[in-house]
């Protein structure tokens, strides 16, 4: 349904190490970067999100939003829990079953160092 999603961050180096970070364990990586944004995606294709430095204009959105990743694993739900909490984010849903999304629904949900909720995602 989505072609890409792109948003704003603070300091677009910290951002982009702690996004190389937190995607890797789901397959994802840096697809492109110059001096304005970062791209990542799957290696040898488009940019799925996009970041771009926006200093003192990033505003996280509230209660309700947040974009989830799918993960291939249960194990790369947690390595994306851990690699998050390593790098500076903000624990918002330890990894774990989410029965009440689904019965094969395994998840887990951090804070961002701009204040964007994440979910990596394995059903």
């Amino acid at each position: 349904m989505l072609g890409h999603l792109s948003f704003g961050v603070e300091d677009l180096d910290r951002a982009a190490r702690f996004y190389d970070r937190i995607l890797a364990p789901l397959g994802f990586e840096r697809v492109w970067s110059n001096e304005r944004g970062v791209g990542f995606g799957e290696k040898g294709r488009g940019d799925k999100l996009a970041l771009f430095a926006r200093p003192g204009q990033v505003v996280a959105p509230g209660a309700g939003f947040h974009l989830a990743f799918d993960a291939p694993s249960r194990a790369a739900v947690d390595a994306f829990h851990a690699a998050a909490i390593a790098g500076g984010g903000q624990d918002a849903g330890g990894p774990g079953p989410r029965p009440h999304y689904g019965a094969q629904y395994y998840a887990a949900f951090v804070i961002d160092l701009d204040g964007y909720k994440l979910e990596a995602v394995h059903q």
